[in-house]
């Protein structure tokens, strides 16, 4: 059987609507959350819960459910579903405090912290471009966070708090993306995606005690639905990165600006300040640089492995 990360990059367009379409979907995912009004912890429940099926039957149709149920690593897999799931939770309760625009410009700090946190736990070599580049971004993170923690009439103490949560998020989600990294090494892709779902709902019990709510007809309808769309987003996610380069197909993350801003003006009414849409494009710009300079190391450390080859 083929690993997904060693399948032949073939289809580079098809990988690219791949990951548009799951980018959109996850976009989706998150309105519907927005939507339901319930509490976090609630809410990852039935994001993650609702998602296992879904993750089981493709696996079972792509003849993975062996690679899928097998661990090699058990802790590895509970530490990555620990952050990733303090991250969802935070990036959930964000949403009942500020615009899903803002929530998704503040969210993109996640891959610019992953380079610092590559280099001090991973030692992985950052240069120059790649530190002036994460600066860039923060920088962009820094003006999208103004107005939430500037002390003044503009300021509101309900969107300081949700800034944090999202920032914190951010900085968890980074954290499980460092987790995954070491994963890899020994895990297929199909078990790190498989042992998250279940990880994620095994931890959101612990919130039962925080105040979930029974859910109405419509809500249970909204956050089932969530689940279930948060299974078939990784799907076209993992096809994404099957079919296509990595470096080519992750600069489409940002397509997520695009469908947030027309969710939240026409879903919630919420109007993009320019204050946050200038820090969002200054995010964006550092995490396509970031990528276009990864692509290029990649190709030259490929030349230098072929020019050794006998």
């Amino acid at each position: 059987m083929t690993h997904p990360l060693t399948t032949p990059l073939s289809r580079p367009l098809f990988g690219i609507v791949m990951k548009l379409i799951s980018v959109m979907v996850f976009i989706v995912m998150q309105s519907m959350i927005k939507a339901a009004h319930v509490p976090a912890g609630e809410a990852v429940f039935f994001r993650s819960a609702f998602a296992i099926p879904v993750i089981v039957v493709w696996l079972a149709m792509q003849g993975q459910l062996a690679t899928g149920f097998a661990a090699k690593n058990p802790m590895g897999h509970v530490w990555r579903g620990l952050m990733g799931t303090i991250a969802m939770g935070l990036g959930f309760g964000s949403l009942g405090y500020l615009p899903l625009p803002e929530v998704t410009a503040i969210g993109y700090a996640s891959p610019l912290m992953v380079v610092i946190l590559a280099a001090m736990f991973l030692g992985e070599e950052v240069r120059f471009f790649r530190l002036a580049s994460v600066a860039l971004g923060l920088l962009g993170v820094l003006i999208v966070l103004s107005p939430r923690l500037s002390v003044g009439a503009n300021a509101g103490t309900r969107e300081s708090f949700g800034a944090m949560l999202v920032l914190g998020g951010a900085m968890f989600s980074a954290l499980a993306q460092v987790f995954a990294r070491k994963l890899v090494l020994t895990e297929s892709t199909s078990s790190i995606v498989f042992y998250f779902s279940v990880t994620s709902t095994l931890l959101s019990l612990v919130t039962i005690p925080f105040g979930w709510v029974w859910p109405t007809g419509p809500q249970a309808a909204l956050l089932v639905t969530c689940g279930v769309l948060g299974g078939i987003g990784q799907i076209f996610l993992t096809t994404s990165y099957r079919e296509a380069d990595a470096s080519l197909v992750a600069p489409f993350d940002y397509a997520s600006m695009i469908f947030s801003l027309g969710i939240g003006l026409f879903i919630f009414g919420e109007v993009p300040t320019l204050t946050m849409l200038s820090g969002a494009a200054l995010i964006i710009l550092a995490g396509i640089l970031i990528i276009l300079r990864e692509r290029h190391l990649g190709l030259e450390r490929a030349k230098a492995r072929r020019a050794m080859t006998p």
